[in-house]
C-alpha cells in the first residue's frame, strides 16, 4: 500500500442505509486519512454505529460504497478480516476461557503463527493491564476488564484499521484513562475510527471529529476548528428555574451590552450567553437577569465546547 503522508485510508461515497422508514445513514461522503484518529460524535440514535458497521462490512449498504486505500471497493471477506479490527459496544468474550486463551485462540483464528500469536498476546495483556488476570476466566472479570479484553481481542491480529464502538462505555475512571491513552498510542501506525457521544472523549483523543445526527454528517474538522467556527466570545452558562422569554431577555441584554453580546441560546433550563469580555461584563448580565426576574440557580464561565458546536448546528443538546 501507498505510505504517502496523509493518504486516504478509508473513503465512503454516498453511503446510505435504511431500516424500514428510518434513514439511518444518509448519503455519507467521508475521507479518513491513514494514521489518524477519527471520531464520530453524536447523540444516541444518530447513525454512528450503523455507519461503522457499514464500513466494517457487517451490514450492507442500500447504496453507495466503501473503499480502503488503493485497493478499490473491498468485498472479499478475507481482505476485511486481515485489514480491520472491530470492537463492538457490546462485550463479547468466552466466559470459560482465560484472557490468555482468548487472545491466543483469536490470533490463531486470524492465521497468525503460534509464535506471533504469543508475542501479540503478551504485548497486549501488558499494555492493557491484563497480565495479573492472564489465567482468569472472562466470567470472573469486572466490566472494565472485560472492555479492555475486548479491545485486546480487536487488535491481536495487528489490523491496519481499528474501529471501536463507544470504547469507554461502562468503564471505571482508571480504565477510561488507560483506554484513552492506549488509543492515542495506536496512531500513526494504525488508522483509528471510533464512535462516542462523550464530548470530552472526542476532544481529548481525535485528530478530526465528524458530528453526525439523523444519519447525516453535519460537519467535520479538528476539535479546535469546530469550536472556533461558532464565533467569537466566551461562554456564560446560567442554570435557572421557571420560564424565561428569550426575545425579551435578548432585547434587554443587547441594550446593556451592545455589540459585546454575540448570541443567546436556551436549552431546557440552561441559558447560554456568548459574549466578549465576559469577566468584565458579568455584573451587567446579572443585573438584567434580576430585572427580568430570572431565578438563577448557578452560573458557570467556560470556553466553547463541542456541545456548543452541536447546539449551533441542531438547536438542541447532545444530551437531549
Amino acid at each position: 500500500m501507498n505510505n504517502t503522508e496523509n493518504s486516504i485510508m478509508v473513503k465512503t461515497s454516498r453511503l446510505t442505509r435504511r431500516f424500514g422508514e428510518t434513514l439511518a445513514v444518509d448519503s455519507l461522503d467521508l475521507e479518513i486519512k491513514r494514521g489518524e484518529i477519527f471520531g464520530f460524535l453524536g447523540p444516541n440514535g444518530a447513525g454512528k454505529t450503523t455507519t461503522i458497521r457499514l464500513i466494517c462490512g457487517i451490514i450492507k449498504a442500500d447504496s453507495g460504497s466503501v473503499q480502503f486505500a488503493e485497493n478499490g471497493n473491498r468485498s472479499d471477506k478475507q481482505t476485511y478480516k486481515e485489514l480491520i479490527g472491530f470492537c463492538p459496544q457490546e462485550l463479547v468474550t468466552w466466559d470459560y476461557l482465560t484472557c490468555r486463551e482468548q487472545l491466543m485462540f483469536t490470533a490463531r483464528m486470524y492465521g497468525l503463527s503460534r509464535e506471533k500469536a504469543h508475542q501479540n498476546t503478551e504485548k497486549l495483556m501488558e499494555t492493557l493491564g491484563l497480565q495479573e488476570k492472564r489465567n482468569k476466566q472472562a466470567r470472573t472479570l469486572s466490566g472494565g476488564l472485560k472492555r479492555r479484553l475486548n479491545i485486546a481481542l480487536t487488535l491481536v491480529h495487528d489490523p491496519e484499521v481499528v474501529i471501536l464502538d463507544e470504547p469507554e462505555a461502562g468503564l471505571d475512571p482508571q480504565s477510561r484513562v488507560m483506554v484513552r491513552d492506549f488509543i492515542k498510542t495506536l496512531a500513526p501506525e494504525k488508522t483509528v475510527i471510533f464512535t462516542t457521544h462523550n464530548m470530552d472523549e472526542a476532544d481529548r483523543i481525535c485528530d478530526r471529529i465528524g458530528i453526525i445526527d439523523h444519519g447525516k454528517m453535519l460537519t467535520c474538522d479538528t476539535s479546535e476548528n469546530l469550536k472556533n467556527s461558532i464565533g467569537e466570545g466566551d461562554v456564560l452558562e446560567i442554570r435557572f428555574e421557571g420560564k424565561i422569554q428569550k426575545s425579551v431577555l435578548e432585547k434587554a441584554l443587547k441594550a446593556k451590552l451592545g455589540t459585546k453580546l454575540k448570541s443567546i441560546t436556551i436549552i431546557e433550563n440552561h441559558l447560554i450567553i456568548r459574549m466578549a469580555e465576559t469577566s468584565k461584563n458579568l455584573s451587567l448580565v446579572t443585573t438584567v437577569l434580576s430585572e427580568e426576574k430570572v431565578n438563577i440557580v448557578d452560573i458557570r464561565f467556560r470556553w466553547n465546547t463541542l456541545e456548543d458546536v452541536f447546539i449551533n448546528l441542531t438547536g438542541r443538546s447532545l444530551r437531549q
